[in-house]
């Protein structure tokens, strides 16, 4: 057990011998465990969850801590790929360093969150990629761009993008082959990811 998580469990939840709690690899599998002298001890079998689709959300980054809640909120409902990219109307553009900062940044709230939410899959939170074009690339299969007047997800959509608050340009459209609406009037960037992200997950 990491030192960061030994202290969270003694000093921040101050758990007591012998209460229980359950324990994942962040993989699908998940086991009961009791605190026991600073130590968890095994109480159950693991236990390994039924394989699933992969599911996904790309979205353009925001401005503040936004895109931080995006990472959280699509972690806590269980979506599996997070995707951040540069879009042509983005404003926020960062260097790589700060780009290599904040993804180490999401990739703790998404552990944070997973222990929260209980859930027992820890999902990819990808480096950011530079433009729409590059994002289609690499996910040149079940991408659909989120736009007004977009069909219903369809059960062959299985990653939604999400433009910035200036939505995308009329050539980034093009270079999606699907369209997804999403209900609502005009959503905020980080309202629009959640919401996308909720659509995904509902098929299950």
């Amino acid at each position: 057990m990491a030192e960061d998580d030994r202290h969270h469990l003694a000093r921040v939840r101050r758990l007591r011998d012998g209460e229980i709690l359950s324990v994942t690899d962040g993989r699908g599998s998940w086991r009961l465990c009791a605190w026991s002298d600073g130590m968890l001890r095994s109480t159950t079998d693991i236990v390994r969850e039924p394989s699933r689709v992969p599911l996904g959300v790309a979205f353009a980054l925001c401005k503040s801590d936004r895109s931080e809640t995006i990472v959280q909120k699509l972690t806590e409902l269980g979506v599996d790929t997070i995707a951040p990219f540069v879009s042509a109307r983005s404003v926020v553009k960062w260097d790589a360093d700060k780009a290599k900062r904040n993804l180490e940044r999401w990739r703790k709230v998404a552990r944070e969150a997973v222990m929260q939410s209980r859930q027992v899959y820890l999902p990819i939170i990808e480096p950011v990629v530079g433009s729409v074009e590059d994002l289609v690339r690499i996910h040149d299969v079940g991408l659909a761009v989120a736009e007004p007047g977009g069909a219903a997800v369809s059960v062959d959509v299985t990653m939604i993008a999400v433009g910035p608050e200036g939505g995308f340009t009329e050539e980034e459209i093009a270079c999606f082959g699907d369209s997804v609406g999403l209900p609502g009037g005009v959503l905020r960037a980080e309202t629009a990811a959640v919401v996308a992200g909720t659509l995904l997950v509902t098929r299950r």
